[in-house]
């Protein structure tokens, strides 16, 4: 784990345990690269496909969760997406709060793979 991964986690050990199943389960997908920001972790290959963010919501952030994004060209249908947008026609964004790392699970898993194959096949239309 990278100094600039554990200052955007503060340190803390339970955001440390989710930002590694999180990363685990996208690694699982296939080669990506990861970019920290002051805002946001993100994998890419090369277009982005999953990213980790702190919630918004003070409660949350206390609680220690962290916000999962995965983008896909569909709208999931579950009660774990707290909101999905589809910012442009056939790309929509989901996100999801993750605050146990056992969340990081088959369907969660079943979702990055997908988006992972969404952000390859944008790769090869460009």
């Amino acid at each position: 784990m990278t100094a600039e991964v554990l200052a955007f986690l503060g340190g803390e050990p339970g955001k440390i345990a989710l930002f590694e199943a999180y990363e685990a389960t996208v690694l699982a997908c296939g080669e990506s690269t990861r970019k920290v920001t002051k805002t946001q972790i993100s994998w890419g290959n090369p277009y982005l496909f999953a990213m980790l963010s702190h919630p918004r919501r003070a409660a949350d952030r206390k609680a220690g969760a962290l916000l999962a994004t995965i983008g896909l060209n569909r709208r999931l249908d579950s009660p774990r997406i707290l909101q999905a947008v589809e910012p442009y026609p056939g790309r929509w964004t989901h996100h999801l709060l993750l605050s146990r790392p056992e969340e990081a699970d088959g369907q969660l898993r079943a979702w990055l793979a997908e988006a992972y194959q969404f952000a390859q096949a944008k790769q090869r239309r460009s």
